[in-house]
């Protein structure tokens, strides 16, 4: 794998491709708002859905999360989900743009278990933005080759594995209060 290009499109702002439990992966650097806007206007979505950030561990999400807001009493139930195919929605850091939480006091992440995935964000040593490779409202895409006939050169970096086994996209639920966004 060639995780110095990986790195360096990440780096540069460019837009990565990888696979996730159940479908392909659209991400860059959840800090460069720039990179972050590119995706936005490649999906066509707006900012105000917010994004979903995939890490390799909690380690990696931690700048983003306000930890301490997490209760005593919720904590074994929070990351019990993990490392899995569930997103949870925990307290945004203050220090959280409004780019990734879409305006919310949320933030959208998840401890993918999906081994290519892991890697990625080890390489990478950060939390990657992660939403589905296709144009809102189109079906999501599930191999490398569909994503570089899709999008071609808008996408600077594409992981040449397969997705996982998961048949639909991961549950978003809060941990906290137990509501169920996406089941």
């Amino acid at each position: 794998m060639d995780w110095q290009a990986a790195k360096q499109a990440f780096v540069d702002g460019e837009l990565l491709a990888y696979p996730t439990e159940a479908v392909f992966g659209l991400g860059c650097d959840p800090r460069n708002e720039q990179a972050v806007e590119k995706l936005l206007a490649l999906k066509q979505r707006p900012r105000e859905k917010g994004l979903i950030l995939l890490a390799a561990d909690y380690s990696q999400l931690v700048p983003f999360v306000a930890d301490l807001k997490i209760p005593q009493d919720k904590r074994f139930s929070v990351f019990s989900h993990w490392p899995g195919p569930i997103t949870l929605l925990l307290p945004a850091a203050p220090t959280t743009p409004d780019w990734l939480t879409g305006g919310s006091d949320k933030i959208a992440v998840r401890v993918t278990a999906h081994e290519p995935a892991r890697q990625l964000c080890r390489a990478l040593g950060s939390a990657i933005v992660s939403t589905s490779a296709n144009y809102t409202g189109e079906p999501s895409l599930t191999t490398a080759q569909a994503v570089r006939d899709t999008f071609a050169e808008r996408v600077a970096w594409v992981m040449d594995d397969a997705v996982g086994g998961a048949t639909s996209p991961s549950k978003i639920i809060d941990p906290i209060t137990n509501q169920v966004y996406r089941a």
